[in-house]
């Protein structure tokens, strides 16, 4: 990648970035009634307000993947693809089973709140593609794939202990590899290996630190016009922001280095992120905010213009910093208008990408085909009574923050056993449910939220609806159904939040107290909520 001289693009792009910046800035974080692409040739951030922490990016042919932490959910690891760096949908995951991370990511243990899969890098060397990623127990691992929709090969280990994380690798024009990652429990230093030839280990004996700063992490490494540029973020008094040093050597010493952008604390702290040149010869910045809200850590879009040498992220300031860019010009204009998937029909026999398990789920507890057309969940005793965050087996997905959202659950009963409990669910801080819960023979509808629990209704028919609602504030509103048209609502509105360094889930729940007895079967569920692609 050669970065473009002071550009006529990186100038034009920014005049006109600067001109829609503070117009189009929101009144507070969250109050964003349009997102990405608009039909006016221009995009606004973010790109996608949902939860899509820890980002890199790379560019294939005409062809954008992005990465994302996933922390406790499985499949782990997921990938994103776009046409233009603005609509984005789900392609797929790298980790299929996360017991090859280690046990307390299982159903039998669920000891990874919080932790798991934390950030990585995606490259594509020598035909095909490579995601590297740290856990902060467990070390760095890798995976390679010639399709980024899989399948992956089995993780392999690269580093094992604890204390690392945000590593990258990076193969030199002689085709040496090489990885970087920073060492959080020890003041954050950051290292720097050699990669054996296969590129699946590190040279023990190349190991060197190439930086220390407060907080420092967030790393990637490129190389413009012979000169090797490190990337990282770290804490200033005004946040977190972006850094970038150079150096001739790849291991130094970095005597040259340059803040890209300021923290920006109203817009929750843009820095982690990927760097990434269109076949145009645009550069962006495809990052996450990183203070996190109850929609998680979303993904905004910023230009970058070269400066000096140096490519300066958003807005450039009198004092050559980037700032917080709102929205722009469309890098391809004319490009397809797409958004993460949500809608199930479970009429395949997989599961479509947007689902991800709460820990790595009991395999043979669930089923797209012992009823065709249904997804079963068969329930089993929590590890804590009455507690859905140790309730395995629970399917979820990213909530989003747009202006309207409705998700809506089909359930059949019929398979109900007693102490059986089975429904619609949020959780990341805390957990609000809708769910049908079975005493004896009798069927009751239940609102709860943490330990609050709320009896409702007798339940007689086998069939019911159950929905969530909420808006740009993220209060949600549970009702029910039992004729898939009229909709009762029941229970208090619940506050979506941030928890666990994520945002909010939502998920379909079965479990029993009492054993493993019942199931519950889920005809389809419906997430619409606004977007670009409804956009009228």
């Amino acid at each position: 990648m050669l970065p473009p001289s002071r550009a006529l693009f990186g100038l034009l792009l920014l005049g006109l970035a600067t001109a829609a910046c503070a117009s189009d800035a929101p009144a507070k974080w969250g109050d964003w009634p349009k997102w990405g692409a608009q039909a006016d040739g221009t995009y606004l951030n973010p790109v996608v307000p949902g939860d899509y922490s820890d980002l890199d990016c790379t560019r294939v042919g005409p062809d954008y993947y992005a990465i994302s932490s996933t922390f406790q959910f499985s499949p782990g690891v997921v990938i994103l693809h776009s046409r233009d760096l603005v609509s984005w949908t789900i392609l797929g995951h790298v980790v299929t089973d996360l017991n090859q991370i280690g046990p307390d990511l299982d159903w039998t243990r669920m000891n990874r709140y919080g932790k798991g899969v934390w950030a990585g890098a995606i490259r594509f060397h020598a035909g095909k593609f490579w995601v590297f990623f740290g856990t902060p127990d467990e070390g760095y691992f890798m995976s390679t794939a010639a399709n980024p929709a899989g399948p992956w090969e089995p993780l392999h280990a690269v580093l094992k202990g604890g204390g690392w994380d945000d590593c990258c690798p990076f193969w030199d024009d002689d085709g040496q590899g090489y990885l970087v990652g920073s060492n959080f429990r020890d003041g954050y230093k950051i290292h720097l290996w050699k990669l054996t030839a296969d590129g699946r280990d590190l040279m023990a004996d190349s190991d060197q630190v190439i930086h220390q700063s407060r907080g420092s992490e967030a790393n990637k490494l490129y190389k413009f016009n012979g000169l090797y540029y490190h990337l990282f973020s770290e804490n200033k008094s005004e946040g977190r922001t972006v850094i970038m040093e150079r150096s001739k050597n790849i291991f130094g010493p970095y005597t040259e280095s340059r803040q890209l952008s300021h923290a920006d604390r109203a817009a929750n702290e843009p820095n982690q992120g990927g760097l990434v040149q269109t076949e145009a010869g645009g550069w962006y910045f495809f990052t996450h905010h990183g203070t996190g809200a109850w929609e998680g850590r979303c993904a905004s879009l910023l230009p970058v213009t070269w400066m000096d040498g140096w490519p300066i992220i958003g807005q450039v300031g009198p004092d050559g910093i980037g700032r917080m860019v709102w929205s722009g010009p469309l890098p391809l204009p004319g490009a397809p208008v797409a958004v993460p998937q949500s809608d199930d029909e479970f009429a395949a026999t997989a599961l479509p990408p947007q689902w991800e398990w709460n820990y790595q789920p009991r395999a043979d507890h669930w089923s797209l085909t012992e009823r065709p057309g249904f997804l079963r969940l068969h329930a089993f005793k929590p590890l804590r009574t009455d507690d859905v965050m140790s309730a395995g087996n629970t399917l979820t997905q990213r909530t989003m923050r747009t202006k309207e959202n409705v998700a809506t659950v089909a359930l059949d009963l019929t398979g109900m056993a007693d102490g059986q409990v089975a429904g619609l669910c949020h959780f990341a801080k805390d957990n609000g449910t809708l769910g049908v819960r079975q005493t004896g023979s009798a069927l009751a509808l239940e609102f709860t939220h943490g330990k609050k629990v709320v009896p409702g209704p007798a339940v007689t028919s086998k069939k019911i609806w159950l929905r969530s609602t909420w808006g740009l504030d993220g209060r949600s509103e549970f009702a029910y159904s039992t004729d898939g048209t009229t909709f009762v609502p029941f229970g208090e509105p619940y506050q979506l939040a941030w928890g666990s360094y994520r945002g909010d889930r939502i998920g379909l729940y079965s479990y029993n107290d009492k054993g493993d007895a019942g199931w519950v079967d889920a005809d389809w569920f419906h997430y619409a909520y606004a977007s670009p692609a409804t956009a009228k």
